[in-house]
């Protein structure tokens, strides 16, 4: 079994710096695939209203018998819930789903720019934290000025920005202004939709440490300090995300990696996505 660290968040918490993703996992299939994955060593759990699995992820922490604080997890308020109100319910019905009292981040899952309801949407997760239904509060597909916009509305800086970040989406002016407010960066899609597992570059370097092309990317992300979100239900390849602190990138291998940003997304672009 392998555990992963912990970053400290803004607000004084910490997040173990490897999550499971379960976006297009089945409410069934995610059952099982969560229970692997906690056997596995993660302890950070990443869900979302939208993605229709809520019920399972929470059937797999109780069923795993881990005591509730050694599990960190995250879900996330949909598009069609932005609003001061519809926030605050769409928490309640997370909450219901899950079969908990709280979770350990909530996230305004896209700023949806069309309806201009994130601010209200944000408010609502702020308010959702003063009442202990989520210890921590972030967003997710926010660009800067999304972020401009609501620390100046509210002057409470999120504790993270997931986002889509690979090899071929590096971000990098994005995770800079991360950087210098005390947000961390978490990457979703991190292996790019797998669309990476086959890259030259990525398998020499997985060939040099004798470590699969997934290993390399993960190891990567972490390196350059991101929390990063790799998604799997099969059970060896869940094992084989987090076990990924045997062997360090080196310079050449950084390099090489930082020379593949094509600004190439795999989903839509925040400001486009309603």
């Amino acid at each position: 079994m392998t555990f992963a660290p912990s970053a400290l968040m803004n607000d004084g918490r910490t997040i173990p710096l490897i999550g499971f993703g379960l976006w297009q996992v089945p409410d069934d299939v995610a059952i099982d695939a969560t229970l692997a994955a906690l056997q596995a060593g993660y302890r950070h759990l990443d869900t979302a209203a939208v993605y229709e699995n809520e019920r399972g992820v929470g059937t797999a922490i109780a069923r795993s018998g881990l005591p509730r604080d050694e599990i960190f997890v995250t879900t996330k308020v949909w598009n069609t819930e932005h609003g001061y109100d519809q926030t605050l319910a769409a928490m309640d019905r997370s909450l219901s789903l899950l079969g908990l009292d709280y979770v350990d981040l909530y996230l305004v899952h896209w700023p949806s720019p069309a309806t201009g309801d994130f601010v209200q949407t944000w408010r609502a997760v702020l308010a959702l934290h003063e009442q202990g239904k989520t210890r921590s509060v972030g967003v997710s597909n926010f660009h800067a000025h999304h972020l401009e916009r609501i620390i100046d509305e509210f002057g409470v800086v999120p504790v993270l920005d997931q986002i889509e970040l690979h090899p071929n989406l590096q971000q990098r002016p994005l995770r800079s202004f991360n950087a210098a407010h005390g947000i961390l960066t978490e990457a979703w899609s991190p292996l790019a939709s797998g669309e990476l597992l086959a890259d030259p570059t990525i398998g020499a370097i997985a060939s040099k440490h004798q470590v699969s092309a997934a290993q390399v990317m993960i190891r990567w992300h972490l390196q350059l300090g991101h929390v990063v979100l790799p998604k799997s239900v099969t059970p060896e390849r869940i094992r084989q995300n987090i076990d990924v602190f045997g062997f360090t990138l080196d310079a050449q291998d950084l390099a090489a990696i930082a020379a593949m940003d094509k600004g190439q997304r795999t989903g839509p672009n925040p400001d486009e996505f309603m």
